[in-house]
């Protein structure tokens, strides 16, 4: 029984892989939840009524409530006979506005969009003006205060490297280890908006967030970069305090050691 089964698997469904953006100003993050909207719960939603079928998605990174994502990578189980051009304007049509797949490719049983990710690349977008603006309210955090930009490039840099980013994480969350990898952080300036940029193996709940806030205030002269270090180095969970708002933060890209669809 267990060999018919596989033998159905391989012979009637494929592993399919999306590369899908959305705006996530109206959902409760990625992860299905129940009775609440998420981008799980709309993606299982519109393959279900093309496919005629049910199948569970997997994501590359579980954004949270609010967070968006211009290269967010998902993967599902649907049938071997369909059209990657097709799932894509099928999918499409049955799925909102502010959620769009943007390319599917078919992928190899093995693959995993999780496991198999090199890193995570994420933004977080800071609106430095006098006047907030109603066109980047949904995905910019309006600060009118001006930041020390020099100050928030030095604490960056030791953010770099295998650290135990406790003090950053909001939860455990089954987290065996605490240590991960930032490949790369920086702030740069582009016209009137400051982006921080992070790069990283992987990432703890909310640290990403919490390293925003804790650089904002660092960047408003609230706390130096020797305060910064300490929190950093105290390696207790939470410390670094308040959390940015979700709707500067966006997931740019999901690396993999060989491009989609190859």
């Amino acid at each position: 029984m267990v060999i018919a089964r596989l033998w159905f698997k391989l012979n009637w469904l494929s592993k399919f892989i999306l590369l899908i953006e959305y705006d996530g100003t109206q959902y409760y993050g990625f992860q299905w939840q129940v009775g609440l909207p998420t981008i799980q719960s709309e993606l299982e939603q519109a393959i279900r009524r093309f496919c005629g079928q049910s199948s569970r998605v997997m994501a590359a990174s579980r954004t949270d409530t609010g967070v968006h994502a211009q290269g967010q990578v998902v993967s599902f189980w649907a049938k071997s006979t369909l059209d990657t051009m097709t799932l894509v304007n099928a999918l499409n049509y049955y799925l909102p506005k502010d959620i769009a797949v943007k390319a599917a490719y078919r992928a190899g049983d093995d693959f995993n969009v999780r496991r198999d990710a090199l890193s995570r690349e994420y933004h977080y977008s800071i609106l430095n003006s006098n006047t907030r603006s109603p066109f980047s309210r949904r995905f910019a955090l309006f600060m009118p205060k001006m930041l020390n930009i020099q100050a928030m490039n030095e604490a960056c840099q030791l953010i770099q490297g295998e650290h135990d980013f406790v003090s950053f994480a909001s939860s455990l969350d089954g987290s065996k280890s605490t240590l991960r990898n930032v490949y790369e952080a920086g702030i740069e300036e582009k016209g009137d908006f400051t982006v921080f940029r992070i790069v990283a193996n992987s990432f703890l709940p909310h640290q990403v967030r919490s390293t925003v806030g804790l650089l904002i205030r660092l960047g408003l002269g609230k706390i130096g970069i020797a305060d910064f270090r300490d929190i950093m180095e105290a390696r207790s969970l939470g410390l670094a305090g308040p959390l940015s708002p979700a709707c500067g933060l966006c997931l740019k890209k999901v690396n993999y050691p060989r491009p989609l669809g190859s």
